[in-house]
C-alpha cells in the first residue's frame, strides 16, 4: 500500500481557520428513495420488480465519504412520511450525521425509479413535485454545522428553485467566510429546470464562492448553455442528456469567472478524470477499466473519493485516482449509496491496476 495512504490514515483534524472542526464534510441537497430495476437488460415497460435503496447526489457523497473514513453530515429535507424514515434510518446505520435534516410537513420525500439496460441505456424518472429537499430554508442553513465542517459540498440541482436556491447560496457564503473548502457538484438534471439555460445562469453566479467544481462533460457544457435546443434527452436518460458545445471552450470560460474556482474536475467515465487548474495546468488521472452494470452513482462515488483525498492532503492526481477507483466499484453494483466503496475496497481495485 502506498505511503500516501499511510499518511492519510494518520491525518485528520481541522482545515483552515475558524472553529474546531466537528465534521470533515457536510453535504447539502437532494435525497430520495431509489427504486432500481431487478431485471437488468429489460426494457422499462417489461420490468417485473424493483429493489429499494437510497440516493440523491449529496446523500451518496456523504455515505461514500463516510465509508472511506471521513466524518460526514447531511443537510437535506424530508417529508413527514415513511420514505423519510427509510432514508434517515439508512443514514444512521451508515454513521452519517442526521441531526440537521429538517422535516417539511407540507412536502414529500423524493423518489427515483431507474431502468438498467447496459451498457448505455439507463432510463430515469424523478418524482420531485413538492420535494422536501428543495424546501431547505435560510434558517435550516443557519442551524447547520457549516463553520465546524472542514468542507461543504453543494449541488447544481439545489439552485433549481426557491427556497433551496437562496439556502444554497447562503451556505456557500458562510463556508467561504469561515475559511472552509467549498465543492460544487455541477449535477445537471435538465427536467428540474423551468428553462435549461437558467441552470448555467445560477451555476455561474455561485462559482465565485466555490473552490472546486466537479462535473461531466455534458454538465460543463450545460453551465455555459446559450440555446435551449442544445440539450437533448433520449430514452428518458435525464441524468445523462446530450449537451452540444465545445467542452474546452466551456472549461476556459468557467475558470475565467472572476474570483472563481481554483479547479474544475471533469469526469470522463471509463477514461477517468481531468483536473483543470485556474493556473492553466491540466492533470490527467486515468480510470480503472471494469465491466459496467449501472452507471448511476459513479460520479458521486468519484466525488467521495476525490474529496477524501483532498481532505487528507493528497495531491490532485492521487485524489482523482482514488475517486476513479471508487467509481469503478459502484458501476459494477446495483445501486448508489448502498453500494459505495470502503477505503480497502478502493485501494484493492487501484493496487490491482497499477496503484493510485
Amino acid at each position: 500500500m502506498s505511503s500516501v495512504v499511510d499518511a492519510a490514515q494518520g491525518s485528520g483534524g481541522s482545515a483552515g481557520p475558524g472553529p474546531t472542526v466537528e465534521y470533515d464534510l457536510l453535504t447539502m441537497g437532494r435525497s430520495s428513495i431509489d427504486l432500481y430495476s431487478n431485471d437488468i437488460g429489460a426494457a422499462f415497460e417489461d420490468i417485473g420488480s424493483f429493489a429499494a435503496y437510497v440516493g440523491g447526489s449529496p446523500l451518496n457523497i456523504a455515505v461514500g465519504a463516510r465509508r472511506l473514513g471521513l466524518r460526514t453530515a447531511l443537510l437535506t429535507g424530508v417529508g413527514a412520511d415513511k420514505v423519510a424514515d427509510f432514508i434517515v434510518r439508512f443514514l444512521q446505520r451508515e454513521g452519517v450525521e442526521t441531526r440537521f435534516i429538517p422535516v417539511k410537513p407540507t412536502a414529500r420525500s423524493s423518489a427515483v425509479v431507474l431502468g438498467i439496460e447496459p451498457p448505455d441505456r439507463f432510463p430515469l424518472v424523478f418524482y420531485r413535485d413538492n420535494a422536501a429537499d428543495a424546501q431547505l430554508t435560510i434558517d435550516d442553513v443557519l442551524a447547520a454545522p457549516i463553520a465546524t465542517s472542514a468542507a461543504l459540498e453543494l449541488s447544481g440541482t439545489g439552485l433549481a428553485r426557491e427556497p433551496g436556491r437562496s439556502a444554497t447560496l447562503l451556505a456557500a457564503e458562510l463556508a467561504r467566510a469561515a475559511g472552509r473548502t467549498v465543492y460544487l457538484d455541477l449535477d445537471f438534471r435538465a427536467d428540474q429546470w423551468h428553462d435549461v439555460r437558467a441552470y448555467g445562469v445560477n451555476v455561474r453566479a455561485l462559482l465565485p464562492l466555490v473552490d472546486v467544481a466537479l462535473g461531466k462533460v455534458e454538465e460543463v457544457n450545460a453551465a455555459m448553455l446559450r440555446e435551449a435546443g442544445d440539450v437533448v434527452i433520449t430514452h428518458q436518460q435525464v441524468s445523462a442528456p446530450s449537451v452540444r458545445g465545445d467542452v474546452n471552450t466551456s472549461i476556459e470560460a468557467l475558470l475565467s469567472v472572476p474570483a472563481g474556482p481554483e479547479a474544475l474536475v471533469v469526469k470522463r467515465g471509463e477514461k477517468g478524470a481531468t483536473i483543470h487548474l485556474r493556473s492553466g495546468e491540466r492533470i490527467d488521472a486515468p480510470g480503472y477499466p471494469v465491466e459496467v452494470v449501472n452507471v448511476l452513482g459513479a460520479g458521486d462515488a468519484f466525488a467521495a473519493g476525490f474529496i477524501y483525498g483532498r481532505t487528507k492532503g493528497w495531491d490532485w492526481r492521487t485524489s482523482a485516482r482514488l475517486g476513479n477507483a471508487c467509481g469503478a466499484i459502484v458501476v459494477t453494483r446495483h445501486g448508489c449509496a448502498n453500494f459505495m466503496a470502503t477505503l480497502d475496497e478502493a485501494l484493492a481495485v487501484a493496487d490491482a491496476q497499477g496503484g493510485l
